[in-house]
């Protein structure tokens, strides 16, 4: 799908992105759009917003692996609303072949903690030598080591900056999940999810999605995924989420799903390159 505002937006390089927003420390919004609405969307931040810009490149391909262990700890914690929630993932950047470790825990007041280091990108399935970082990271729980692969998924990715309040906004499409410890694997490939990320208040971009009808979702892609894959868990808290996804969602056997490619994932990106 091509978004027809998208040579409308000013670039932004991700040294400037991060100069300006860091935000790994932050407060997470997240929003349900059906791709037919998108363009109606961006085409209220064209005068407020900057895109991120790499190698003329304005969508990016994203591959993550989450781990939990084998009581489902981080889900479960997620799901209750525990303040010690954490979630751990390895994070692979498809178009650089970058990849990193990481590790997001609660903070004061609300805010998602993330911290992360590099970590080889032929084993992101492995925490291997990030073990000691994740077991620091949490404190030393001990949990570390009992944490396995159970879930990947694979999307595009567009982020803009609001210039005025130094927040960012990130639209994820062509989204694609595969149980690593089932056999099921789903895609939602006409659903994006748009996240606000702010210091702390709700910006500018939250308000014009509120008022054009827009509410905040309980939205992880780990949490949401795994409830939809695995009947055995309990998804109280994401069964108004799962309910919205639902309609828009295409089930396979994991098998068939395999690894969805880059290639795959800039087809049925936001951005047409």
């Amino acid at each position: 799908m091509t978004f027809r505002y998208i040579d409308a937006f000013a670039p932004v390089s991700l040294d400037q992105l991060n100069a300006t927003a860091d935000l790994l420390n932050r407060v997470d919004r997240k929003y349900l759009l059906p791709l037919v609405e998108l363009d109606a969307f961006l085409g209220s931040l064209v005068s407020s917003c900057v895109v991120l810009e790499i190698n003329a490149r304005r969508s990016f391909g994203y591959r993550s692996v989450y781990f939990d262990d084998a009581e489902r700890s981080s889900y479960h914690t997620s799901a209750t609303g525990r303040r010690q929630r954490f979630k751990v993932r390895t994070r692979t950047y498809l178009d650089s072949g970058e990849c990193m470790a990481e590790v997001k825990v609660r903070g004061p007041r609300g805010q998602n903690v993330k911290l992360r280091q590099s970590h080889p990108a032929d084993q992101p399935t492995r925490l291997g030598s990030g073990l000691e970082f994740v077991d620091r990271t949490l404190a030393g729980r001990g949990c570390a080591h009992h944490l396995r692969p159970v879930l990947r998924t694979t999307y595009s990715r567009t982020t803009f900056l609001h210039v005025a309040s130094n927040s960012r906004v990130t639209i994820d499409t062509g989204l694609s999940a595969a149980h690593l410890q089932g056999v099921q694997a789903i895609s939602i490939p006409e659903l994006a999810i748009v996240e606000t990320k702010s210091a702390g208040v709700a910006s500018t971009i939250d308000r014009w999605l509120w008022a054009h009808g827009h509410r905040p979702s309980k939205v992880s892609k780990y949490a949401t995924l795994m409830a939809m894959l695995d009947p055995s868990l309990s998804h109280n808290k994401w069964h108004r989420t799962v309910q919205q996804i639902e309609p828009y969602a295409e089930r396979c056997d994991r098998v068939r799903a395999a690894f969805v490619s880059a290639a795959e994932l800039h087809r049925r990106s936001l951005v047409a390159q």
